[in-house]
């Protein structure tokens, strides 16, 4: 395997895949994005599928490494959340259209996200025992952890899926001054959460 050429295949297709999914998705496309032959693609990674996990895994196991070794440490939860919100605004801030991308996934087919997050070595039950196994000193709520994972990722992950509509309506199509308050995300959500969490 030529890896430059895999990688000019990867590349073209992240894109592609990101901005259109699986199903929207055409290995023509993906040859097109990448200026070659559509059976280099085949041989390199055999099928559309193929394909598509190597991109999706991938953005999961990116973002992922940054943040596991805090995660799971035994460092003070608020540095872990910290750590967390930080690297995930960093990522999408960078890769504006992979929270879509995902849930378009997750409405196409939750197994296979699933199965994707288990290989990257994402265990969603293992984030939950990030708040079940918190110190004392944390001064957790009696609150299903599961409701602050999902409070947690909803504040982060709304603000770039709905960005044309808020974009629009409270920033009157100011893409400067949307970029301004994305930015100011982190500081917030980290306030929020952490009221959540002390109460």
């Amino acid at each position: 395997m030529d890896s430059s050429t895999e990688e000019k295949i990867y590349a073209a297709a992240r894109r592609i895949f990101i901005l259109k999914g699986m199903e929207g998705t055409r290995m023509q496309e993906i040859a097109d994005e990448a200026g070659m032959n559509k059976a280099l693609l085949h041989y390199y990674f055999r099928s559309k599928e193929n394909l598509f996990k190597a991109v999706f895994k991938d953005i999961f196991t990116r973002f992922f490494i940054k943040v596991r070794g805090t995660l799971f440490s035994a460092a003070p939860l608020k540095e872990k959340l910290i750590v967390f919100i930080d690297n995930y605004i960093d990522l999408i801030g960078a890769n504006p259209y992979v929270p879509q991308f995902i849930i378009n996934e997750i409405n196409r087919d939750p197994q296979v996200l699933k199965t994707l997050m288990f290989e990257s070595g994402i265990e969603p039950q293992r984030i939950l025992e990030i708040f079940t196994g918190a110190s004392e000193s944390d001064k957790l709520p009696d609150l299903d952890p599961r409701h602050i994972v999902v409070s947690l990722l909803g504040m982060l992950i709304f603000p770039f899926v709905a960005r044309p509509l808020l974009q629009m309506v409270y920033f009157n199509d100011d893409q400067e001054s949307y970029n301004r308050f994305l930015s100011e995300r982190k500081e917030t959500v980290k306030n929020m959460i952490f009221k959540i969490i002390e109460v």
